[in-house]
């Protein structure tokens, strides 16, 4: 590797999924999702290079281009995607700064593997960045990146965004490496966050646990300032407009209605985690029927739980519990070939996506703890016809800007979910309408694409001096 690139992008994973190309060699596509499509063309432009590893453990590869970026892979052993990736990175911070909704690992083999992975990420990123670049370093997984690049590359402009929540001074301090994990968060220039909220934690941490003066949302830190601000993340409006306009997809989504003849659909769409509040929502939708305030063939639940972590116990143990529920509601309120709930533990392309929110009359998007959700989002990005209704978690990131629209809920709440999802199903053409104008206004006007510039242009704004220090009084006498 050798230096030449003026924008750099540091993420646990590649831009991009390995495929079997048309004569069964392996190949590469460009993967999917918003974070992407909104980075690859400032990438282009810039002549960046995204740093990442591939996926595959053990895996040596060259730096390689595809998609018009160059790619720079980072080698992960088995080893270390069991510590670094599953353990500290999921078992530890990813419960932590989800409020504690599982109980946090502390392990100190785990902590070494993440040192040891985010040392090898922010070296690659010093070699391959130009001078005064930019360096753009994502997520959780990497939190040492900025503070171990800084010392090897002082002339770069380093940005962090922490797409998770950050949690507040009470439970970040159980952390047995918080001062770690905040110092190498103040080795960005800009911190981003998808709240003010979590903004406002970071500040409050820096002063608390290492003393360091701030002024509002800047941090004075080791003769630097250190800003943190939001940023909410939002979803590539394009991207799903041209994809509900496609002829496949609106037949998709007309099939999918046919199939579940004249039940009011209710769509829930996640990755297995016991941050989404699945049991919950099932539970609550199966009181319904309980209640007599449902009947069956009136309303059916599509519960999609995308695989994930499937090596990690909490995990299993999950899936078990979500599938014994759905067979005990299916069992006493379904009816033979027609079950109140169709759980699908499985991937669908962003295609089949598209079709069941157009299908869907009920978006439940319920999670105990989110930093943003783009469900949400992309639901609301797709209802270009102005109907069907949002149950909103009042813990995702999306309530503080979908609020006006959304139906919104405490998921710990079964008595309230249930009136809520009764509220939703309930709801008047006009008022959906009026709902969802709402929320389109705020979803296509403040995009991913939005997002990207305006954290670059934070970023390469130029940051005022760091004050003198406040005079010590004289002593008197």
């Amino acid at each position: 590797m050798s230096r030449g690139s003026e924008f750099v992008v540091v993420a646990n994973r590649l831009p991009v999924d390995r495929i079997a190309g048309p004569d069964g060699s392996p190949a590469w596509r460009r993967s999917p999702g918003g974070l992407v499509s909104a980075i690859a063309p400032v990438m282009r432009r810039r002549q960046g290079t995204w740093i990442g590893w591939s996926g595959a453990p053990d895996e040596e590869l060259e730096p390689f281009e595809e998609d018009g970026m160059s790619l720079v892979p980072i080698k992960q052993s088995a080893e270390e995607v069991q510590l670094y990736y599953e353990g500290f990175s999921n078992a530890t911070l990813w419960p932590l700064y989800h409020d504690v909704v599982a109980p946090p690992v502390y392990d100190r083999a785990m902590w070494d593997a993440y040192v040891r992975v985010n040392n090898r990420f922010a070296e690659a990123a010093a070699e391959v960045a130009s001078e005064n670049a930019i360096v753009w370093v994502q997520d959780y997984q990497l939190q040492l990146v900025p503070s171990m690049l800084r010392k090897l590359r002082p002339d770069l402009r380093i940005g962090f965004f922490l797409h998770i929540p950050f949690p507040p001074v009470e439970l970040f301090w159980q952390l047995p490496w918080r001062r770690q994990i905040l110092e190498g968060l103040l080795g960005a220039d800009l911190v981003g966050f998808q709240l003010p909220g979590a903004a406002a934690n970071f500040v409050r941490l820096s002063r608390r646990l290492l003393d360091a003066r701030n002024v509002k949302q800047d941090v004075f830190w080791d003769d630097r300032v250190v800003r943190a601000r939001a940023f909410p993340i939002s979803v590539d409006v394009g991207e799903l407009t041209d994809l509900i306009m496609r002829q496949d997809v609106r037949e998709r989504a007309h099939e999918i209605r046919t199939d579940l003849g004249d039940a009011t659909l209710l769509l829930g769409v996640d990755r297995l985690d016991y941050t989404k509040g699945i049991t919950q929502r099932l539970q609550a939708f199966g009181e319904l029927f309980a209640d007599g305030k449902l009947r069956p063939g009136e309303a059916v639940f599509v519960q999609i739980a995308t695989p994930s972590r499937e090596r990690v116990e909490q995990y299993q143990l999950l899936r078990e519990e979500i599938e014994q529920q759905v067979g005990r509601i299916n069992g006493e309120y379904g009816e033979i070939g027609f079950p109140v709930i169709h759980y699908l533990h499985s991937s669908y392309d962003r295609a089949e996506l598209a079709a069941l929110y157009l299908a869907a009359d009920v978006m439940v998007v319920t999670p105990l703890r989110d930093g943003m959700n783009l469900v949400a989002k992309e639901y609301v990005a797709c209802r270009q016809d102005m109907r069907g209704t949002l149950v909103l978690s009042e813990f995702a990131g999306a309530a503080a800007e979908l609020k006006r629209g959304a139906y919104q809920v405490n998921p710990y709440d079964i008595d309230g979910l249930k009136e809520t999802l009764l509220a939703a199903l309930g709801a008047e053409p006009t008022e959906q309408a009026r709902r969802m104008r709402s929320m389109r206004r705020r979803v296509t006007e403040h995009d991913v694409d939005r997002w990207a510039r305006d954290f670059l242009s934070e970023l390469e704004r130029p940051v005022r001096s760091v004050p003198a220090p406040e005079p010590v009084p004289a002593l008197e006498g």
